[in-house]
């Protein structure tokens, strides 16, 4: 059996993944801030997991989306939030499994909801411009983040957290009716998929959760609430 203990504390202490990353984040966020308007329309055009990108080929924007927030606004936000998200995560399960899940989730669900959108724009269901809609931000790696969560709640509460957490998404979906919140449904249970797999193979947080841990997590929850509801 594999327990998550605080060994490996040393190394994972300094954790890379969430400094560097969040540290992209603030950088290439400030910079679209900062440019006109048109400038920074045409970088998050490119950089969009759109149906006109990935249709031409431009499947760069698989990863570029993930460095690029649309909505500066929430940036202010979301990115600290989202910081104490990848800090419980690499805490936990380090930075290879932190990376693992959040391109899982991130590239994962950009794939199901492209395929989505193509069959309903073929059909006519939904409109051509479809193909040209804003795509990018953290938000699908964030929710396969979350998923994965389950396995390092305690043991007792992992079925409630887990059902509490899809009937939230499912409702997002429900109320909110855009491809995003579809993502998100989507990204959630990829991240929920990896979890319940880890469980299985003796993953779990065997120890009692420390203040640092439940401060995490609650921010955590609060993100993926905005997520959801969004």
């Amino acid at each position: 059996m594999v327990e998550i203990y605080m060994a490996e504390r040393a190394s994972r202490r300094w954790l890379p993944v969430t400094v560097g990353y969040v540290f992209l984040l603030v950088v290439i966020t400030m910079v679209l801030a900062a440019d006109n308007e048109s400038d920074a329309e045409r970088v998050i055009a490119q950089s969009s997991t759109n149906l006109h990108n990935l249709l031409n080929g431009h499947v760069g924007t698989l990863f570029s989306s993930a460095f690029v927030i649309g909505d500066t606004d929430s940036a202010l936000t979301s990115v600290p939030l989202f910081a104490c998200l990848l800090a419980l995560v690499e805490l936990r399960l380090g930075a290879l499994h932190t990376v693992r899940i959040f391109l899982t989730g991130h590239i994962g669900a950009t794939l199901v909801v492209a395929v989505g959108l193509w069959v309903a724009v073929s059909q006519h269901w939904l409109p051509a411009s479809v193909d040209f809609a804003e795509d990018v931000g953290i938000s699908y790696g964030a929710m396969a983040l979350f998923g994965s969560l389950v396995a390092l709640v305690p043991e007792k509460f992992q079925v409630v957290w887990a059902t509490v957490w899809l009937a939230i998404a499912v409702e997002g979906v429900v109320g909110g009716e855009t491809f995003t919140n579809v993502g998100h449904l989507v990204s959630y249970c990829i991240g929920l998929a990896i979890g319940v797999v880890m469980i299985n193979r003796g993953v779990s947080m065997r120890h009692r959760p420390t203040a640092l841990d439940l401060v995490l997590l609650s921010c955590a929850g609060l993100l993926a609430g905005t997520f959801m509801s969004a």
